[in-house]
C-alpha cells in the first residue's frame, strides 16, 4: 500500500475555526472587553487542543483584540484613545479612497457594490447591520485600487467592529447608515468627488460622534456589565 504522508490539514482547519469562534464571540461582546481568558478554558469550551489555541490567540494579538500579559490573555478594553484616534485616520482616509473610487472605478464595479449594498439593506438582524457597514468601507476603499488603502481601511474597521455593535444598536440607527452609504455611492456613481468625499467624511465623524455620546451616556451601566472602558474621559465631551 502507498504510504500517506502526514498532513496538517486538520490543526489548520481546527485553529481557523477556532479563531473564527473566538473572534466572533469577542467582536459580539459575548467575550467582554476587559475579561481574562486562558488557553485551558478556551481548550474546554471550543472543545480544541492547545496548539490551535494558541495559534489563534496570536493572530487575534495581532489585529488589536487580546493582549498578552504574562501567561494570561486579557480581551482588549474598550479605548477612548483609540477610538477618537481612529476616526482621525478615517477622516483622512476615506475621503481619499472616495476620490480614488471616482476617478478609477469601472461601471461594473461599481454595480457590484450597490448590488451588495442593496442585498444587505437593513433588517431586524444587528449582525446586518455590522455585515453591510464593514462590507461597504471596504468595496468604497477597494473601488481606488489601492490596496494599502483597502488594508488600512480593513484594519481600522476590525479595531473599531466591538464599538460598532453599540452604535448600530437599533433599527433606526442601522436605516440611517445604510442611506447615508447609499447617498455615498449615488456620489461616487455620479463622478462627483467632492461631495463624496465630503459625505463620506460626515458620515465617519457623525458616526463616531453617536457611538461616543451613546457610551457617555451608559458609562456606568457598560462598566456594571463587566465591559472595561479605558481613555481620557474629556474624549466623550465630544459625543455627550
Amino acid at each position: 500500500m502507498p504510504v500517506t504522508e502526514p498532513t496538517d490539514a486538520a490543526p489548520v482547519s481546527q485553529t481557523a475555526q477556532l479563531y473564527d469562534n473566538l473572534r466572533a464571540a469577542i467582536l459580539t461582546l459575548d467575550i467582554a472587553p476587559g475579561e481574562r481568558i486562558s488557553e485551558r478554558g478556551l481548550e474546554a469550551r471550543f472543545h480544541a487542543s492547545r496548539t490551535p489555541v494558541r495559534a489563534a490567540l496570536s493572530r487575534l494579538e495581532r489585529e488589536g483584540l487580546i493582549l498578552h500579559e504574562g501567561r494570561s490573555w486579557t480581551v482588549t478594553p474598550i479605548d477612548l484613545d483609540e477610538i477618537a484616534s481612529l476616526a482621525e485616520l478615517r477622516g483622512v482616509l476615506e475621503p481619499a479612497a472616495a476620490r480614488l473610487a471616482v476617478a478609477r472605478a469601472q461601471p461594473e464595479a461599481l454595480a457590484e457594490v450597490r448590488g451588495h449594498l442593496d442585498a444587505l439593506r437593513p433588517t431586524p438582524d444587528q449582525q446586518a447591520g455590522i455585515t453591510m457597514g464593514s462590507t461597504f468601507h471596504l468595496d468604497l476603499a477597494a473601488l481606488g485600487g489601492n490596496r494599502f488603502v483597502t488594508d488600512a481601511v480593513a484594519d481600522a474597521l476590525t479595531r473599531l467592529e466591538r464599538t460598532r455593535w453599540i452604535e448600530v444598536r437599533t433599527p433606526e440607527a442601522r436605516d440611517a447608515a445604510w442611506q447615508e452609504h447609499s447617498d455615498i455611492l449615488d456620489a461616487v456613481q455620479q463622478g462627483d468627488a467632492d461631495r463624496a468625499a465630503e459625505l463620506v467624511a460626515a458620515h465617519v465623524a457623525g458616526t463616531n460622534d453617536r457611538l461616543l455620546g451613546f457610551i457617555a451616556q451608559e458609562r456606568r451601566r457598560l462598566r456594571g456589565a463587566g465591559m472595561a472602558i479605558v481613555g481620557a474621559p474629556e474624549r466623550l465631551a465630544a459625543g455627550a
